[in-house]
């Protein structure tokens, strides 16, 4: 009797069907969490660079009155976000040299 059960665990440890299973659906948890995660940072990232143009846009209004109302303003706050992201890059770039 207890032969007959542990060959029929042994039979069902090494089915090869429940065995690819089982480790699917572990890697689809795996896979879920990693893409949650990446999403997540994603979704981070869009928020601060909302935050940023909304400041930037505050900022601009505030030192020209009336320039939203300009056809240029959306260019001009890209240009500005652009400026402040490539000397960001730059501090880092050589902030790693050192």
């Amino acid at each position: 009797m207890f032969n007959l059960r542990f060959f029929k665990s042994l039979k069902q440890a090494l089915d090869p069907k429940a065995n690819l299973l089982t480790f699917s659906s572990s890697q689809r948890k795996a896979n879920e969490d990693y893409i949650e995660s990446l999403s997540s940072n994603e979704l981070k990232i869009k928020s601060d660079e909302q935050r940023l143009e909304a400041m930037v846009r505050q900022q601009l209004k505030e030192e020209f009155p009336n320039i939203e109302k300009s056809s240029s303003y959306d260019l001009l706050v890209d240009a500005v976000i652009h400026n402040y992201k490539s000397k960001q890059l730059q501090a880092t770039d050589d902030a790693e040299i050192m």
